[in-house]
């Protein structure tokens, strides 16, 4: 295989994992400016999320299917197309209706981009997936931590959060080019058989999973959609809104930084500790990390922020438990990923319609609970079970 074409598409990968790790981490920044500029309460915030990640499901399932039919090229082309015309909506959008729908154009976009690239790596190296798709987390890990500093700069310039969704919608019409003007290896995503899907929903310890996985992916999304608004709300001594936004950019970056290094360092942790005692460990330090930070917030609000190490290795540390439990990967993967959504969906909605009803701080108590949650259920995971469909 040449090395162009190999290197065309690996930068198309990691340019996508970059993008997906700098969305990820500043929705909540974006959309605590949204509420001002707009209109937008914390219902409706959480109305927005739960769209995202509905279109990011449904995008996963259909985009998958497609990609072996069309191939990585198309669909990546045709991703592009349609995240780039919901961020340019949505920074154009004047009235929620319309931030929602084109919101919902936004995840679909991203989902797809993301089913993609994911096909690329093995088809260009088969034998290394699992060292680039470490990489590959690394350069998503990358987006985390730079897209907050880049709005922090913005809003301190009193740069509006328009210009950066329209900036990186102009940015992927320089992507689609780059795509069309480019080879890309033809790689296939993993088969999904949905006649292997009752087989494993009978099976305890998968179903464990899919639980563990639901309330992990609530709590990551609630805390980093939500935690801007909440940090907001607090006194700190009676810093300034500039201070505060500050700070939020600041600790959502660190929040990143260290779920990054524990992402890398996933691998050899799982090694050193084994499965389940990482996933026991880690939710408890989880746990911890953020109920004593929401305690303490007045003192020690940065130490949410290193709260991100914890978080790192849970998803995929269950998720290959999950998975070394069929036979049939990609319809496990299928399921881990519906489980996913539904956890990121239900938990923006929830903790938005707290935080509207009974306010940002009760709201933000969600996360913890989805934590507590999170650690009882690590007890009961069993990776020695071996199982098959």
């Amino acid at each position: 295989m040449p090395k162009v074409k190999s290197l065309a598409a690996l930068i198309m990968m990691f340019f996508t994992m970059f993008l997906l790790g700098g969305l990820s981490s500043t929705k909540g920044i974006v959309l605590d400016e949204v509420e001002k500029d707009i209109g937008l309460d914390l219902s409706q915030f959480g109305l927005v999320v739960f769209i995202f990640q509905w279109g990011f499901v449904i995008a996963s399932v259909l985009i998958g299917y497609f990609t072996d039919k069309r191939g990585v090229k198309l669909m990546m082309v045709i991703g592009s197309i349609i995240m780039g015309a919901g961020l340019l909506g949505t920074g154009l959008a004047q009235t929620i209706a319309f931030f929602l729908g084109f919101y919902l154009v936004v995840g679909f976009g991203l989902g797809a981009m993301t089913v993609a690239s994911n096909a690329i790596v093995p088809a260009v190296y088969p034998e290394k997936q699992g060292v680039m798709f470490n990489v590959a987390m690394g350069v998503y890990g990358f987006g985390m931590f730079l897209f907050p500093i880049v709005l922090k700069t913005m809003f301190s310039n009193d740069i509006s959060w328009r210009y950066f969704y329209i900036g990186i919608a102009v940015l992927l019409i320089a992507f689609i080019i780059y795509v069309f003007t480019n080879n890309v290896p033809e790689g296939k995503v993993d088969k999904i058989d949905l006649s292997a899907f009752v087989t494993m929903l009978k099976q305890g310890q998968f179903l464990l999973i899919m639980v563990f996985l639901i309330f992990y992916v609530s709590a990551e999304v609630s805390f980093m959609n939500f935690f801007p608004n909440y940090l907001k709300d607090l006194e700190l001594g009676g810093a300034s809104e500039a201070t505060k936004n500050s700070m939020v950019a600041t600790i959502i970056s660190v929040f990143s930084l260290c779920f990054t290094v524990g992402r890398l360092a996933g691998g050899w942790l799982i090694s050193k500790l084994g499965e389940r005692f990482l996933l026991i460990s880690f939710s408890a330090l989880g746990l911890l990390f953020v109920t004593v930070s929401k305690v303490f917030a007045d003192e020690w609000v940065y130490l949410f922020g290193i709260a991100g190490l914890f978080f790192s290795v849970l998803f995929p540390t269950a998720t290959a438990i999950g998975t070394k439990m069929s036979k049939t990967g990609g319809s496990a993967l299928g399921l881990v990923y519906v489980a996913a959504g539904i956890g990121g969906a239900f938990a923006g909605w929830i903790v938005g319609l707290v935080s509207e009803a009974y306010g940002s701080s009760t709201g933000f108590n969600l996360p913890i609970l989805f934590l507590g949650v999170l650690l009882l259920i690590s007890f009961f995971i069993r990776p020695e079970e071996k199982t098959t469909s």
